[in-house]
């Protein structure tokens, strides 16, 4: 009797560990699915929807953050499908290149995810369930129809999965079925900020593109790109500045921040380079995604 209680004993414990482990494995699989996008989607985005937002309530926040979230899980299960070959050579460790999941089990996540994000949606109000449904459409559009290979229709669809993150985001924060005029300019400037310069991701993956035969800006146009993000990221910032009445320092602070990545990008041209002036992009627009603060709080009159 005791023999009997304790093989129970010893099956139930192999079953709660292997149940840990297997759930574990998929937490890191989802994560790192999304890992990229953290520095690049979520945190430019959650910093815009928490500025333009009057509430500020800790629940709110979260569940805004957990839509952020897999929303942009739901677009990373679609697009590694298709970027298998390029990510074993640009980010291996990423699930599909590294084995983790199989492109066929991925391809079926995606979907699950659509219809996973469109439900968590309908929880909040029918603004939200359309945005859902909109940026579902950008994601198809971007990998199914194969926009990606091209590098304008890339850049609109990226400005597209963008706004409607940060629309998304805004909606649940603001508890409203509409924006205001502040937040409706701050996704105007958003969304241009995002055409003008979002290729700067491309520069680090040059060989994996090439290599899965998608053509970007860097590879059409590989020393102009560089001048274009010379100029671009100085005149956006300076523009910016002023649009949203940044005191002088600020002023200063945030040209000169603009200023230092466009530098970068012209400078130096290697690939560990692009990654570092792609990690300094991504902190220039969370500054760009903080400018409407100056609005609501004067908190940037300095």
């Amino acid at each position: 009797m005791a023999d009997s209680k304790k093989d129970s004993e010893l099956l139930m414990s192999r079953f709660v560990a292997t149940t840990l482990r297997c759930v574990l494995r998929h937490f890191e699989t989802a994560w790192l699915f999304t890992r990229s996008d953290f520095k690049t989607i979520i945190f430019p985005v959650m910093i815009f929807a928490t500025v333009v937002s009057p509430r500020h309530n800790p629940l709110v926040l979260s569940c805004a953050f957990c839509w952020l979230w897999f929303h942009t899980f739901q677009f990373n299960a679609s697009n590694q499908s298709y970027t298998a070959n390029e990510d074993a050579l640009n980010k291996p460790w990423r699930p599909v290149p590294s084995g983790r999941i199989s492109l066929k089990d991925s391809r079926a996540l995606r979907w699950g995810l659509v219809v996973f994000c469109l439900g968590f949606s309908s929880l909040f109000s029918l603004n939200v369930v359309i945005t859902s449904g909109v940026y579902t459409v950008f994601v198809v559009m971007h990998d199914d129809f194969h926009l990606s290979h091209h590098p304008i229709f890339k850049n609109l669809c990226n400005v597209g999965g963008y706004v409607t993150c940060e629309l998304g985001c805004s909606l649940i924060l603001s508890r409203e079925s509409s924006l205001d005029g502040t937040s409706m300019k701050a996704l105007s400037c958003s969304a241009l900020v995002i055409l003008l310069t979002v290729h700067a991701q491309d520069f680090a993956d040059v060989n994996g593109d090439r290599r899965s035969g998608r053509r970007t800006l860097p590879i059409a146009a590989p020393e102009g790109s560089r001048i274009y993000m010379l100029c671009a990221l100085p005149l956006s910032s300076f523009a910016l500045a002023s649009f949203w009445s940044l005191g002088p320092i600020s002023n200063i602070l945030f040209v000169s921040m603009g200023s230092w990545v466009g530098i970068r990008y012209f400078l130096f041209h290697d690939e560990i380079c692009d990654q570092s002036n792609y990690r300094l992009y991504s902190i220039w627009l969370m500054g760009v995604h903080f400018l409407p603060a100056n609005v609501h709080f004067r908190a940037l009159a300095w």
